[in-house]
C-alpha cells in the first residue's frame, strides 16, 4: 500500500490491474461508452444513463454499475473496433435481448439532448453487426 502511494507521489507509474476478458455484459457496457463518446463529447448525462442501463439490465446497485462502467470505459479505450464487441453480443445474446440493447444504446445517444451524425453512424454500425433486421430497428 505504502509503496504504491509513494510511487504515485514520486510520479512513478504503477502497474494497473489487468482488464477482464470481455463477455457480452462488458461488451454491452463498452458499446454504450463507445456510442456516447463517438461525437467526441462524453457528458455526465450520458454517463448517468449508462449507469442506469447497466444497473437495470444486470440488477446492479448504483455503485456496482458505476464500477462496471469504469471497467467498460477502460475496455473501450483499449479495444479493437466496434464490430468485435457487437459480434460478441450477437454470438451470446438472443435476438429479442439484442433489440433491447439497441434501445438502450439509443437512450445513451439521446441522453445529452443531442443526436449527432457521429453517434448515428456508430449506432448504425452496431445495429448492423448485431444482425438487427431493418423492420425491427427501433432507431430508424
Amino acid at each position: 500500500m505504502w509503496e504504491g502511494l509513494l510511487n504515485r507521489l514520486k510520479g512513478k507509474p504503477t502497474e494497473a490491474a489487468p482488464l477482464p476478458e470481455p463477455d457480452e455484459r462488458l461488451a454491452l457496457g463498452a458499446l454504450l461508452v463507445r456510442v456516447a463518446k463517438s461525437d467526441r463529447e462524453y457528458h455526465v448525462k450520458e454517463i448517468g444513463e449508462i449507469d442506469r442501463i447497466l444497473a437495470q439490465t444486470y440488477a446492479l446497485k448504483p455503485i456496482e454499475a458505476a464500477k462496471m462502467r469504469a471497467t467498460c470505459e477502460k475496455l473501450e479505450a483499449q479495444a479493437p473496433g466496434t464490430p468485435d464487441f457487437a459480434l460478441l453480443i450477437r454470438e451470446h445474446v438472443d435476438y429479442p435481448h439484442r433489440l433491447e440493447m439497441v434501445q438502450a444504446l439509443w437512450r445513451v445517444v439521446l441522453a445529452d439532448g443531442l443526436d449527432t451524425p457521429e453517434e448515428d453512424a456508430t449506432l448504425n454500425e452496431i445495429v448492423k453487426v448485431l444482425g438487427i433486421l431493418p423492420d425491427d430497428n427501433p432507431v430508424c
